[in-house]
């Protein structure tokens, strides 16, 4: 049924108990594709065309790319977040509980390379992750019937190609290949009954691949200042794996089907250069985050057993940053970023430490020589603290019935680092 392999999505909605402690923009996105474009927190990368990463956030950029160029590097993600509150039995009996550090650090590879046919035609291939995240809380925190644990990763691969109209405008397409693996658990905080502690309430893990499109356009309003425009469709995953649990109301593992669609996504973005030596640039980012309203699974005997009530909304991203060339061989960067959270405080879930987030990035690239520059970006993201109260709603019953509620918050901060090498033919 549902498979650990569905994307970081369609884990995280199993439950809505994931945890989004890797993925650093709304929801369970990775915004981090390159360490280029961390050093500016992602703040006009539809616009941007510093080498051939820039055909992730929008393939009309290809069009800016001269010759072949190929960039590769990796970035680390190391997430500190902390869960706390009050747990309350069945019986009346309340108790402070704690989980710490509960978002796994992880890497985010990529590698991309362009290729220019001709004055007019450009192609790419893009390999990197929209999403991904681990995290567990311990055996020792007392709501556990609610989520301990959940993983998930996904690897995309992206065939693009840019056309270039005239002097003015471009656009770009590409096909988009997306697989992914996951697992999501719920698991008993103490003994109660036949229930033993520590035994899974709900577990579903699967995998699945699945295709998608990515649209994109530039208009060179004129040679110091261009808008980007980018659209990733929705891809649906059908995650077939299994489910098991106590809550599930049925022995032992079953198989069946978990159908996620991942959201689409928009960037608008600008590029302005101001000066010889000064760049500026923006991002508006909106999620389509509210096709997730439930999620339910359906078994191969025809049952279908509802998991988990979402109702999410769609989020927005704000980024704004800049470019300093500081010399013809060092360029500086910097900028601020507003990720608004796609979950309200009544449907937070206590391992999905989803919430506002301010970024703070700073970012430098270095030219070797002509063909070969290496980029270093450093981002801080503050979470803003949210609160969490469960159950909130009927998806959440069986596990109140049996354990009692929780009512904390959610709080911590992510410091990712990355490096990025470019060479051009």
């Amino acid at each position: 049924m549902i498979n650990s392999k569905y994307s970081p999505l369609a884990i995280a909605v199993v439950m809505g108990t994931l945890a989004s402690a890797q993925a650093s923009a709304a929801g369970f996105q990775l915004a981090e594709y390159s360490a280029t474009g961390l050093g500016r927190a992602y703040a006009g990368e539809a616009a941007m065309a510093d080498n051939a990463g820039a055909q992730w956030r929008n393939p009309a950029m290809l069009t800016y790319l001269e010759g072949t160029q190929i960039s590769g590097g990796v970035l680390y993600v190391e997430p500190n977040i902390d869960v706390k509150g009050t747990a309350t039995n069945v019986f009346g009996q309340s108790s402070y509980t704690e989980a710490k550090d509960i978002a796994h650090s992880a890497p985010v590879p990529n590698l991309y390379v362009s290729h220019q046919i001709n004055d007019d035609w450009y192609t790419g291939l893009a390999l990197s992750s929209n999403y991904g995240m681990e995290t567990e809380l311990s055996s020792d925190f007392k709501a556990t019937q609610y989520g301990n644990e959940a993983k998930v990763m996904t690897i995309e691969a992206v065939a693009n190609v840019g056309y270039r109209i005239n002097d003015a405008f471009s656009v770009g397409g590409g096909i988009r290949y997306v697989t992914g693996e996951g697992k999501i658990g719920a698991t008993a905080p103490n003994d109660f009954g036949p229930i033993t502690k520590g035994d899974y309430l709900k577990y579903v893990e699967g995998t699945d691949s699945s295709w998608g499109y990515v649209l994109g356009a530039a208009w060179q309003i004129n040679s110091d200042h261009r808008l980007g425009f980018a659209y990733k469709s929705e891809v649906m995953m059908d995650f077939n794996g299994y489910g098991e649990g106590k809550a599930l109301h049925f022995q032992g593992r079953r198989d069946g089907k978990l159908s996620v669609a991942l959201p689409a996504t928009a960037e608008l973005a600008s590029f302005h250069q101001l000066s010889n030596k000064w760049a500026m640039h923006t991002s508006i980012n909106w999620t389509q985050w509210s096709s997730f309203d439930k999620l339910e699974a359906n078994f191969v005997d025809g049952v279908t057993v509802p998991i988990k009530t979402e109702n999410w909304k769609d989020s927005y991203r704000f980024a704004v940053g800049t470019t300093y060339q500081l010399n013809s061989k060092l360029a500086l960067r910097g900028a601020i970023a507003y990720d608004m959270s796609a979950v309200d405080d009544k449907y937070r879930t206590t391992t999905i430490p989803e919430t506002d987030r301010t970024w703070l990035s700073a970012g430098l690239s270095y030219a070797f020589t002509k063909q070969f520059t290496l980029d270093g970006g450093l981002t801080y993201i503050m979470a803003r603290k949210a609160s969490i109260s469960e159950p909130r709603d009927e998806s959440d019953q069986d596990a109140a019935d049996l354990f009692g509620e929780f009512v904390g918050e959610i709080s911590g901060d992510v410091w990712i680092a990355g490096i990025q090498a470019n060479y051009r033919f």
